[in-house]
C-alpha cells in the first residue's frame, strides 16, 4: 500500500456497499496487508462475517448482537446505541493508532451518522488525524458534505429496481 491512506465513501440507496467495502477488504488482507472491521447497524449473523473470520488478516471487531430497525427501537433503545457506537468508535480508534492497520472498514457509520447514533464531528476529527498509510471505507446511506469533503473517493450506488419494491424481504444468502 501507499504511505497515503485515503478514505472512500459508498453510499446511496442501492444495494451493494458493504459489498463493496467487503471486497477492498478481502483485496486488501489477500494482498498481505492488515484489516479492521466494524459494522454499525447490524448484528453480527450476516454471511459475510463468517467468510471473512477465516481470512487471515481481517480482524472483525463484534458489534451488538441484535440489531433492531431504527423505526421499531425505543428512544431509550436509541440512547443506548448512540452511547454504545461512540465507545466503540473510540475503541477503534485506539486500535487503529495502535495495530498497524492498512485499512479500517466502517460499515454502515454513514447511516449511523445520519441517525444520530455517532457524532459525526468525532469522526470527522479522526479522520483528518487518522494514521498516515491507513485507508478508511465508510458505508452507508446519506452522507453528510462535510462527510463528502474529507473523502477521497464517493461513490454513490443507486436503486433503479430492487426486489423489496415488489414486498420480496430480505434473503439468505443475497442480503445476509
Amino acid at each position: 500500500m501507499s504511505n497515503k491512506g485515503l478514505v472512500h465513501i459508498y453510499c446511496g440507496d442501492g444495494k451493494g456497499k458493504t459489498t463493496a467495502a467487503v471486497g477492498l477488504a478481502v483485496r486488501c488482507a489477500g494482498g498481505g496487508g492488515k484489516v479492521l472491521f466494524f459494522q454499525f447497524m447490524k448484528g453480527n449473523n450476516s454471511g459475510e462475517r463468517v467468510a471473512m473470520n477465516q481470512i487471515a488478516g481481517i480482524e472483525l471487531v463484534s458489534g451488538a448482537e441484535k440489531m433492531k430497525f431504527v423505526w421499531d427501537m425505543s428512544d431509550e433503545e436509541k440512547q443506548k446505541l448512540t452511547k454504545y457506537y461512540n465507545l466503540k468508535l473510540e475503541e477503534l480508534e485506539i486500535k487503529a493508532y495502535n495495530g498497524r492497520y492498512d485499512m479500517l472498514v466502517l460499515d454502515e457509520i454513514v447511516s449511523a451518522i445520519s441517525c444520530g447514533f455517532v457524532d459525526l464531528e468525532k469522526i470527522c476529527t479522526f479522520i483528518e488525524n487518522k494514521p498516515e498509510g491507513l485507508e478508511i471505507v465508510m458505508t452507508g446511506r446519506g452522507p453528510d458534505e462535510r462527510l463528502i469533503k474529507t473523502a477521497d473517493y464517493v461513490s454513490e450506488i443507486k436503486k433503479i429496481k430492487h426486489p423489496f419494491d415488489k414486498n420480496i424481504s430480505a434473503r439468505k444468502f443475497i442480503e445476509f
